[in-house]
């Protein structure tokens, strides 16, 4: 990862269909468009691609949750489980929808632990949202049951796992809804964008509609569409989706790459007594975009990723004092700073988040170590990393 390690050809021709066209706008303007659709052929190729009934391109993956979570009627005053390991996107989604965050603990999965997950749910829980963490799967199978058994929504936080599987089927298509991320720097890119999935009919034409002021987009005259409910503007542009067409038909070589990649750092660890790896439920699932690890404890994690950055190995995360990553460093939610008091208004319903205590998560996270896998190093550049991996734990024993 990412794709723009691999811009060429393909993304220059989509992107000059749509300037040869001159239509940026992602609806209408038929005659002009001289059978280009950019954001539609992305959408029927990603739905088609991960199994998924219907797919809405938008603007970015933090809309793409505010979507799901509008689509599948979760809102103001509701309690969402979530993981204190996300991007802190996943989050502020929650908060904006006016949704109250219950965090669970994590596993050694990365991803939210099923049996925390049972301990947090209270009368006002009305959806999990777990998080596929760094290129691969939560224990999906026993979350969705979960859900299932207790009458929850599921949405699939898949913004960092595009390709990812579970016994064959793709993260993203579990829960009622999944959702995708195509900014800078994930496995696809368009620049930025994202993207919600989905097999309800229902589903999809809430989400389609209030990514567009509540445009139903019944019919071919966009003046006269009717609007069912209040929406946002999460709309993507042609030009973005053009980046995206040509980036997903690279998907299964990108994937092959970086697992080709990681395996090999996996090796140069794998004999290190100290070192244990990230649980990956379908280790044939897993999209490869890290190499996560674990060491004995947080002052040798510590050490070894400031070893690793000092001897060259560029994307080492040591997502403990990580600023976006993890819930322990981030002061402005826990203290609720924010511009506007929309989002707020039910303050008393808020916890105190200064005070969430996850004792599993700062162990696991305490000692955790991620390896970026690029798709762009040589063999060459594989064997520096291997010999830095195995210079910095030799000194270490």
């Amino acid at each position: 990862m990412p794709g723009f390690e691999w811009f060429g050809d393909e993304e220059r021709k989509e992107v000059q269909d749509v300037l040869d066209t001159g239509v940026l706008f992602r609806y209408g303007f038929d005659g002009a468009r001289k059978g280009h659709w950019k954001a539609r052929t992305f959408e029927e190729e990603l739905a088609k691609r991960l199994g998924a009934g219907f797919a809405h391109l938008c603007s970015s993956g933090t809309a793409a949750l505010s979507i799901a979570l509008a689509a599948c009627g979760v809102g103001a005053g509701d309690e969402v489980i979530v993981p204190p390991f996300t991007f802190v996107a996943s989050v502020e989604a929650l908060l904006t929808a006016g949704v109250i965050p219950v965090f669970a603990e994590i596993d050694e999965t990365l991803c939210l632990d099923p049996l925390s997950v049972l301990a947090a749910i209270t009368p006002q829980t009305r959806a999990i949202m777990p998080v596929h963490m760094c290129g691969a799967m939560a224990r999906i199978e026993e979350l969705k049951t979960i859900c299932d058994e207790n009458n929850l929504v599921l949405i699939e936080d898949a913004c960092q796992s595009l390709g990812a599987s579970c016994q064959g089927r793709s993260a993203g298509t579990f829960g009622h809804a999944g959702c995708f991320s195509f900014d800078p720097v994930k496995t696809v890119t368009c620049g930025e964008g994202g993207a919600v999935v989905t097999s309800d009919q229902m589903i999809y034409f809430n989400a389609q509609a209030y990514a567009d002021h509540g445009h139903d987009h019944v019919g071919a005259d966009r003046g006269i569409e009717g609007h069912p409910f209040l929406g946002m503007n999460y709309r993507i542009s042609e030009l973005n989706a053009a980046v995206g067409v040509a980036q997903l038909r690279k998907l299964d070589v990108i994937l092959a790459r970086q697992r080709a990649h990681k395996q090999i750092l996996k090796q140069a660890l794998a004999s290190y007594p100290n070192v244990s790896f990230r649980v990956i439920p379908d280790e044939a699932g897993d999209s490869a975009t890290f190499l996560s690890f674990f060491l004995e404890d947080a002052d040798h994690a510590r050490q070894v990723a400031r070893d690793l950055g000092a001897a060259g190995m560029d994307g080492c995360f040591y997502w403990y004092d990580n600023n976006w990553h993890y819930l322990r460093k981030w002061d402005h939610f826990k203290q609720l700073k924010s511009l506007s008091n929309l989002p707020f208004h039910l303050q008393t319903a808020y916890p105190d988040y200064s005070r969430v205590h996850l004792p599993q998560s700062d162990h696991i996270m305490s000692r955790t170590l991620s390896l970026q896998i690029k798709l762009s190093w040589t063999p060459e550049m594989l064997e520096k990393r291997v010999g830095i991996i195995e210079k910095v734990m030799n000194d270490r024993r």
